[in-house]
């Protein structure tokens, strides 16, 4: 792989020159190799080369469109038809520029196999989210402690008083119309599930009013034809009503709970399209409550046996809810599933030698092909320079500990710049954040504050400066 050499800045006297882009010596291609859908869709390259690069080796199913050859850079889209064979295709493409020596660039497509429904794999599911964003404080709202039960205590618990407890209107099918007529192509929908959950006594069946309402808005969303992240969410967390703790003990003192609600949920959507993904748990923590990394208590010590406890059993919940969700049969059978590192954590910055246990700890539950694994991350805007650096260390390790060593896509499920603020902060951040996931091919989730509180019910936009520095790395 070539590398893009930046120019030094020319200073004559009492004149400054902007940095120059000087011709790299090789030629480079992002990504460094493609996997595509068997359903074929339409795809984006980026060269680097001396002079406008060629590609040659087209095969009849797959077309170009062309681009603008500026700075030594050209983006390429690339539309590959539907497979109708029953194996995988591929194609090897030659990239050439004059001066640098010539490239490769390997094309796979997925095998739609005998299924006629063709089901897309996790990572083309993934770069075809677009930008995604958090549907937050809605179907996740809930009494948090259980010394003080306020929501049970002081409502009819119907779903509306659930849905509405944390600030937020019931959602509209207008709202997620919204989001989709503005270029978003993904929400991902937090529901909690516990106050919804009856005893071992009745199998811990959800009521059933609730399930019909989060079904409900998740067809909002599928309707728009739009992708849907499903998830368990404040189930987790440090509040003393979350019940799954990253603990082997933990583990299986719920298990049988855990795979009765994913029964559930993964049953009553067993006959939805690709368009629907599950995602596993939210962020989970170890018995101490610990972020960042496992066993990182509030006292800053760090125990290896915690650790240990807690990384096992992350990836014995993955295991577990992937078994139950593929045992429903249907659909679920090759849905797209999601699994989450111990507490979502994403392993940016450098001030602790454990931050990347995270990840490197992580075990994906079965072969790569249909599973994607999660991460979430938050900073402060006001701060983006003293940032850029560790933000750029993060996609470096998703694609190191994720994608390279495991074998599959990344997401960032929850992202945000610290605060609601509309300002020129936010923007900036936003729009580099996002820049770096689409170029990385990771798809990301604002969390909630784009349209807030009274404007959902309207619809409209809380933070349109920041919607629009999101959406800009996708037009």
């Amino acid at each position: 792989m070539a590398l893009l050499m930046l120019g030094s800045c020319v200073k004559d006297p009492g004149m400054e020159v902007p940095d120059t882009p000087v011709a790299p010596e090789f030629i480079s291609v992002n990504p460094a190799s493609l996997t595509a859908s068997a359903l074929g869709y339409s795809y984006e390259i980026t060269i680097t080369a001396p002079v406008r690069p060629k590609l040659s080796g087209l095969p009849d199913w797959i077309s170009l469109s062309d681009g603008v050859y500026k700075d030594f850079s050209i983006r390429l889209g690339l539309t590959l038809s539907a497979n109708p064979h029953p194996e995988e295709r591929s194609a090897t493409l030659t990239i050439s520029a004059a001066g640098a020596t010539d490239i490769s660039l390997v094309v796979t497509q997925d095998a739609p196999g005998k299924d006629p429904s063709v089901w897309e794999s996790a990572a083309a599911a993934v770069r075809n989210m677009g930008a995604g964003w958090n549907l937050g404080n809605t179907l996740d709202s809930n009494s948090g402690d259980v010394q003080n039960m306020w929501i049970e205590a002081y409502t009819s618990r119907t779903p509306a008083d659930y849905e509405t407890a944390w600030g937020q209107p019931q959602t509209s099918r207008e709202l997620i119309h919204m989001f989709k007529e503005a270029g978003f192509g993904a929400i991902r929908v937090p529901v909690t599930w516990y106050p919804h959950m009856g005893t071992v006594e009745t199998g811990y069946e959800v009521d059933s009013a609730w399930i019909a309402r989060v079904k409900e808005v998740v067809d909002y969303v599928i309707d728009e034809d739009m992708y849907c992240i499903l998830n368990v969410h404040h189930d987790t967390g440090a509040a003393s009503t979350a019940w799954l703790v990253a603990g082997e003990s933990e583990f299986n003192a719920v298990k049988d709970r855990y795979e009765a609600l994913w029964e559930q949920i993964a049953t009553t959507f067993m006959d939805y399209g690709q368009k629907l993904l599950f995602e596993s748990y939210n962020e989970m923590l170890d018995p101490l409550d610990s972020w960042c990394f496992a066993s990182f208590a509030a006292s800053g010590g760090y125990d290896a046996g915690v650790a240990a406890s807690a990384y096992s059993a992350i990836n014995s919940y993955a295991v577990h809810f992937s078994q139950t969700v593929r045992a429903t049969g249907g659909n679920n059978a090759h849905r797209n599933l999601i699994v989450n590192t111990y507490g979502a954590c994403s392993g940016d910055g450098t001030w602790n030698s454990h931050l990347q246990e995270p990840l490197s700890q992580m075990q994906i539950p079965e072969s790569p092909g249909h599973i994607a694994v999660e991460v979430h991350s938050y900073w402060d805007a006001e701060k983006f320079d003293s940032q850029k650096a560790d933000i750029d260390q993060l996609f470096t390790n998703l694609n190191e500990y994720i994608v390279k060593r495991l074998g599959v896509p990344a997401i960032i499920g929850e992202w945000g710049g610290g605060s609601n603020n509309d300002n020129a902060a936010n923007t900036r951040f936003a729009t580099y954040f996002s820049g770096k996931a689409k170029e990385a091919g990771v798809a990301a989730f604002w969390w909630m504050g784009l349209s807030d509180g009274k404007d959902r019910s309207v619809p409209t936009w809380t933070m349109p400066k920041t919607k629009d520095a999101i959406l800009e790395a996708y037009k």
